[in-house]
C-alpha cells in the first residue's frame, strides 16, 4: 500500500507525533510519501530523525514560476474539463470576501503542483494532517482526478483532524464540506469524533474513526533513577509559547506556592510568539531565580527533562489529546492538567494524574502542592500514567489500526 502524506509543514517541531506515525507505518509495510506545502525552517529539524525526514520530504513551496506554470499547463492537458471543475470547485467553497477568494486560488495553484509530483510517483491518494491549507489541497487534487463513472479508478483523500483550531472556525476551514468529500476521517479522541459528528448527519458517521496519536514505550522509558532532591521540587512545562496553553496561569500558580512557603523551580521547555510576554510576566512575579525558558530541543533530548522533572504540568485553555502529557506519563511523571476537551480520556483524575478548571490559580497550585507534598502518590500516579500510555496511546497499536483503516478503504492501495 502506497499513500501520500501531506501538511502545511512538516517536519515541524509541535508535529512530531506526524512524523512518528508515519515511521511506525513504514515499518509496518505501508509505503509512505511525505509532502509539505511548504518547506520546513531551520528550526524546525532539531534531531537526527527530522533531518532525516526533511531530506526526504517534498516541498511545494516555495518554487520556481516556471514549475507551476508546467504543472498547470500539464495539467490542463491531462483533463482539460476537469481542471476548469476544480478551479470552480475552489472558487464556490471560498468564505465571504475577496482575500479568501484569493486563498482558494494559492490552493489550486498548490493542488496541481502536488498532482505533477503524486502523478509521477503512482500515488493515488493522500492522507491530510489538520483541516488547513493541506486539506483544501487534497480536496481540490482528488476532485480533478475523481472517477468520471462507474468502474474508473479515481483518486482518493482523507484527513486527520487533530484539534482544537480546527474546531474554532468550521466555517473558514469548510470542515462539513470535507468531511462529505473524504474518503475517511481520523479523529484522535472521543471528544474530537463526537464534535465531527455534529457538523454532517447520521450516514456519514461511520466515516469518521478515532486512532488515538501515540507514543512508544520502549523510547519514552521509565529513568533508571529520579534525582533526589532536599527541599525542591521540578516543575516541568512542554509545548508552544503560545497563549492557549495557559502558561501564565502556570507562573501565577508558581508565584502562590512560593507564598506558600514551597520550593519549587520550573522549566519551560519551547518557544513562540508568547515568550517575551512570559519573561516579563517572570520578572514581575519575582520568579527570576527558579524558571527557566531554554527555547525548544529535539527529541533527543527531551526525555532528559522529563528524568529530571517531579510533575509535568499543562494548564492549556484547548486541546485535542496533548501527546506531551503521553511522553511524561510514560516517562511515569505525576501530571497536572486542565479538564478539557480530549484530556480526560487520557488523565484520570486521582488515578494517573489531576486535572483541574482551566484557568484557576488557585485549583493549579493545590494540585501542584499535592503532588509535591507527597512524593509517593506522585509516584503512584506516575506508573498509573505509564500503564494507561502503554494499553491504550501506545504509537504502534495505534498505527496497527490505522493502517487496518486505511486497507479496508483502500484496498487497490
Amino acid at each position: 500500500m502506497r499513500v501520500a502524506y501531506l501538511a502545511s509543514h512538516y517536519p515541524a517541531v509541535s508535529h512530531t507525533f506526524v512524523q512518528r506515525e508515519v515511521r511506525a507505518l513504514r515499518d509496518r509495510g505501508v509505503q509512505v510519501d511525505t509532502c509539505s506545502i511548504w518547506r520546513a525552517r531551520p528550526e524546525h529539524l532539531l534531531s537526527d530523525a527530522d533531518r532525516s525526514e526533511f531530506e526526504r520530504t517534498h516541498s511545494l513551496l516555495p518554487c520556481r514560476a516556471a514549475a507551476l506554470i508546467r504543472a498547470h499547463l500539464e495539467a490542463f492537458a491531462h483533463r482539460p474539463a476537469r481542471y476548469l471543475a476544480t478551479l470552480a470547485l475552489a472558487l464556490r467553497l471560498r468564505p465571504p470576501g475577496l482575500r479568501p477568494r484569493l486563498w482558494r486560488l494559492f490552493y489550486f495553484a498548490e493542488a496541481m503542483l502536488l498532482w505533477r509530483h503524486l502523478h509521477a510517483l503512482g500515488v493515488r491518494h493522500v492522507h491530510a494532517q489538520f483541516a488547513d491549507s493541506a486539506t483544501d489541497v487534497a480536496m481540490l487534487l482528488s476532485h480533478f482526478e475523481r472517477a468520471d463513472g462507474p468502474g474508473q479508478d479515481g483518486w482518493t483523500w482523507s484527513l486527520a483532524v487533530h484539534g482544537p483550531v480546527e474546531f474554532y472556525d468550521v466555517s473558514e476551514n469548510r470542515l462539513a464540506e470535507k468531511i462529505r468529500r473524504a474518503l475517511f476521517v481520523i479523529a484522535i479522541s472521543d471528544f474530537g469524533r463526537s464534535q465531527l459528528m455534529t457538523l454532517v448527519s447520521e450516514e456519514l458517521w461511520s466515516k469518521l474513526h478515532v486512532v488515538h496519536c501515540g507514543v512508544d514505550p520502549e523510547v519514552f522509558a521509565l529513568p533508571a533513577a529520579r534525582p533526589v532532591r532536599s527541599g525542591v521540587a521540578s516543575v516541568l512545562f512542554v509545548g508552544r509559547l503560545v497563549h492557549l496553553k495557559g502558561q501564565s496561569i502556570l507562573l501565577e500558580a508558581l508565584g502562590e506556592l512560593r507564598d506558600r512557603g514551597l520550593e519549587v523551580r520550573a522549566v519551560f521547555i519551547g518557544d513562540g510568539p508568547k515568550r517575551a510576554d512570559l519573561e516579563r510576566r517572570v520578572h514581575a512575579l519575582g520568579l527570576d531565580e527558579t524558571v527557566r525558558f531554554p527555547g525548544s530541543v529535539g527529541q533527543d533530548e527531551i526525555r532528559h527533562h522529563y528524568a529530571a522533572a517531579d510533575v509535568f504540568c499543562l494548564p492549556s485553555f484547548a486541546e485535542g489529546v496533548p501527546v506531551v502529557l503521553m511522553e511524561a506519563m510514560a516517562m511515569g511523571l505525576p501530571v497536572v492538567s486542565t479538564r478539557i476537551m480530549g484530556i480526560p480520556e487520557l488523565v484520570e483524575h486521582g488515578v494517573n494524574g489531576l486535572l483541574v478548571r482551566p484557568g484557576r490559580v488557585d485549583e493549579l497550585a493545590d494540585a501542584l502542592e499535592r503532588i509535591v507534598a507527597d512524593p509517593e502518590q506522585g509516584a503512584r500516579m506516575g506508573g498509573a500514567g505509564r500503564e494507561k500510555v502503554s494499553v491504550e496511546y501506545d504509537l504502534h497499536r495505534s498505527a496497527a489500526r490505522l493502517e487496518g483503516i486505511m486497507r479496508g478503504a483502500l484496498p487497490a492501495l
